[in-house]
């Protein structure tokens, strides 16, 4: 039996245990996928009392992307550069950590390396999003809050020049825009952001965020939180199950199921 959670705060609003439940059933395997609500300050006493029982894995989300992999004694050598985990498995006892969100955003950005791109804001999706793109592009611009956070993305993409701009930078120039602050963060920039690229906004509740529904207006691309949400976890799926199977049905069951429900 598979037996995994979603860990985070809050973690209510969570379609994770919706998306691994649907893929359980369709794998045929026997699984139960929960969430569970846990902050930085008690994340150590939970990992210590449940690390021994039978649990497959965690998937992590905010406060504990950066802190939970510190647990772990096998650590994948993107999550290392990004500083940031969003996965947690449980290999006979060993546990490892990697960054799904890492190998989603490879799979999920298609761009040239000449393709001006920019990331909105400098958290832990961002120096995913940043890593995933390190080996493809010439320069990322990037719109932050506090400029502290340049030498973690820069640790994340060392081959990368990046260029920090203000959060009120005009966003017409660029084919990609990824937005990855937290719901409402960026709200107050929407008025002047006009968007003319394509832009992958990784927020999924709500939906559509004000940034979505000006770019929709406009007739851009979207690619949407959901489908972030989706790959990431297909990997998961894959990591918590040792099972392989087929990605692009995989997904397109899974979109299809959370646009149903």
């Amino acid at each position: 039996m598979i037996k995994a959670a979603v860990l985070g705060s809050p973690i209510s609003h969570s379609l994770s245990p919706k998306i691994h439940k649907k893929a359980y059933e369709v794998l045929g395997l026997n699984g139960d996928y929960s969430a569970i609500e846990i902050n930085e300050s008690n994340f150590a006493e939970f990992f210590a009392k449940e690390q021994s029982a039978d649990w497959n894995g965690f998937s992590l989300t905010m406060p504990l992307k950066e802190v939970a992999f510190l647990f772990c004694s096998q650590i994948s050598e993107f999550a290392l550069r990004t500083n940031s985990a969003n996965t947690l498995i449980n290999n006979s006892g060993v546990w490892s950590a990697t960054s799904t969100d890492y190998l989603a955003f490879e799979n999920l950005l298609v761009v040239d390396p000449s393709a001006a791109v920019a990331i909105i804001g400098g958290g832990g999706t961002a120096r995913a999003a940043a890593g995933a793109l390190n080996s493809r592009l010439e320069k990322l611009d990037v719109l932050l809050r506090n400029t502290q956070r340049v030498s973690a993305l820069q640790k994340a993409a060392p081959d990368l020049e990046i260029n920090v701009k203000s959060m009120d930078s005009n966003l017409s120039g660029y084919d990609l825009v990824i937005q990855t602050t937290p719901a409402g963060a960026f709200d107050q920039y929407v008025a002047g952001a006009t968007i003319k690229g394509t832009l992958m906004e990784c927020i999924y509740n709500p939906w559509p965020t004000q940034l979505v529904t000006s770019a929709l207006a406009n007739g851009n691309k979207v690619i949407s939180g959901a489908e972030l949400l989706v790959e990431q976890a297909l990997f998961q799926i894959q990591l918590f199950t040792g099972m392989d199977f087929d990605f692009p049905k995989m997904r397109a069951t899974l979109l299809n199921y959370l646009a149903q429900n």
